[in-house]
């Protein structure tokens, strides 16, 4: 099974730019969308039916904010939209689709680079997040978690860790959650199959960013160590540019 996880920062304009041709010559069995900015009424989703998909929606109350959909070949047994905690589902953050034997979660975590106060609900979210993610192992052991977690885990994960050290996205704190995180019983799959720097899937608008490949890796698919020895592969696929994020890759035995 191949699986896709892609922050399109706004649907309609990644639409706009060539998503869906893309989506069609890519060709994965499962996609995971985040920030897609729409409720799907203001979405024409025919042309991705078209290609097989199941949509499943799950937007934030804002119109034009966050939110996360999961498209699917294969039908799910059960789609989950949200955590159960309303502070964070009101923003349209997390959305489960579970199979036969494993489960897809599509997440967009919150960012904290406007300011204390939104850092301190990431920092929040984090915990609490952490606790709803150990509870649903207990019935859901084998989790696919992928999604932008906005941070970057390791200083190789960022183009300029010591000019960074104090942004948000590359604090220590979150630095130290991922880390507990991946303790827990989680695989960052990119990192099982590629040890080498330079591997982004995110970049500023700013600068040239993109060109000059001066990114941060903040999207990852995460399996539960349960299903580690059936991803066959992983990859970011930076040639899509439809945001300013590009799709990351995953495939299961």
């Amino acid at each position: 099974m191949k699986i896709i996880s892609y922050n399109v920062n706004g649907i309609r304009a990644a639409i706009n730019k060539g998503l869906l041709d893309w989506l069609k010559a890519a060709n994965p069995d499962v996609v995971c969308l985040q920030e897609v900015k729409a409720m799907p009424e203001q979405v024409d989703l025919s042309p991705i039916e078209e290609l097989g998909y199941g949509v499943h929606w799950f937007a934030a109350e804002k119109k034009g904010y966050s939110g996360v959909a999961i498209l699917s070949k294969p039908t799910p047994s059960h789609v989950e939209k949200g955590i159960g905690m309303e502070v964070y589902d009101r923003e349209g953050r997390t959305l489960r689709a579970d199979f036969d034997d494993f489960s897809v979660m599509s997440v967009y975590m919150p960012s904290g680079s406007s300011g204390d106060e939104r850092q301190a609900l990431k920092m929040q979210w984090l915990a609490d997040f952490e606790v709803y993610v150990a509870e649903l192992r207990k019935t859901h052991p084998n989790l696919l978690i992928c999604g932008d977690y906005n941070i970057c885990h390791q200083a190789i994960d960022i183009h300029n860790p010591v000019a960074n050290k104090n942004s948000s996205g590359f604090l220590p704190e979150e630095r130290e959650w991922m880390t507990q995180f991946v303790e827990s019983g989680f695989v960052d799959t990119f990192r099982k199959f590629n040890p080498e720097p330079h591997n982004y899937a995110w970049w500023s608008f700013r600068s040239g960013a993109r060109d000059k490949n001066l990114g941060w890796r903040i999207d990852y698919h995460m399996v539960t160590d349960t299903l580690a020895d059936r991803v066959t592969r992983a990859a970011i696929l930076p040639e899509a540019k439809h945001s300013d994020h590009c799709p990351i890759l995953v495939e299961l035995d």
